[in-house]
């Protein structure tokens, strides 16, 4: 099975994933409840592993085909950071799925009522979220100069030998395999840091950010190839 075939049906079991994610019960009532939360995050967690194990594997056989992520919409491609989304993307949404709810439970909250959602993040989570936020900027900043690096001597491919331009490649796969572990090991960390519901509510959240990323995506190539066609 090519990549692109598998990214398919993996986007399409993480569709079912996330729906199943979607029926968890809020806010878990019983230790029943609880360890369904538990077992469903695992699941999303694991999923998103073996995605990046197949794709390491992948991008050691064809780097280019898989860097250049020609499964992906133009939309999700302009998007991309070394081959994928940009780590700190998701503290962006973390911060914005926490003022939302908190807003909208603003009532609750000065009644002392809480939901236990990402709304009630507390000081020592928000402080830890702030602090991964540092680690993982530097962390991109690290990598981004290694594929600067990389870029710069582009100019050493013209009349390189087989040898060395094997070479090449194999960096740049290693670059996308250290930004594809920055990527799994914020997820992780994040999940860590929070409750059961409040990783389920994280999860959805992104999983919506993607599916919406790539339906607008699909929408605007749809758009462009028929202006073309006409």
């Amino acid at each position: 099975m090519s990549f692109q075939s598998f990214h398919e049906t993996w986007f399409e079991q993480l569709r079912q994933l996330v729906q199943q994610l979607g029926q968890a019960p809020r806010p878990a009532t019983t230790a029943d409840h609880h360890q369904l939360q538990q077992e469903m995050v695992q699941k999303v967690m694991s999923h998103c592993h073996e995605y990046y194990r197949v794709k390491s594997i992948a991008a050691k056989r064809d780097i280019l085909g898989v860097f250049t992520a020609p499964w992906a919409t133009s939309l999700e491609r302009s998007l991309h950071w070394i081959g994928g989304w940009r780590p700190t993307t998701v503290f962006h949404l973390i911060y914005t799925e926490s003022s939302i709810l908190f807003e909208s439970h603003i009532m609750d909250i000065l009644r002392g009522l809480r939901n236990g959602d990402l709304g009630d993040l507390t000081p020592t989570q928000l402080r830890r979220v702030s602090e991964l936020q540092c680690e993982t900027v530097q962390e991109e900043n690290y990598i981004a100069d290694q594929l600067s690096d990389w870029q710069d001597g582009g100019s050493d491919i013209i009349g390189m030998m087989s040898g060395k331009l094997d070479a090449k490649m194999e960096k740049l796969a290693e670059i996308l395999e250290k930004a594809d572990q920055l990527r799994m090991k914020t997820i992780t960390n994040l999940v860590e840091l929070l409750t059961a519901q409040q990783a389920v509510e994280f999860l959805i959240a992104a999983a919506q950010l993607m599916f919406g990323i790539r339906r607008w995506g699909i929408n605007h190539d749809r758009q462009r190839e028929n202006n073309v066609s006409q």
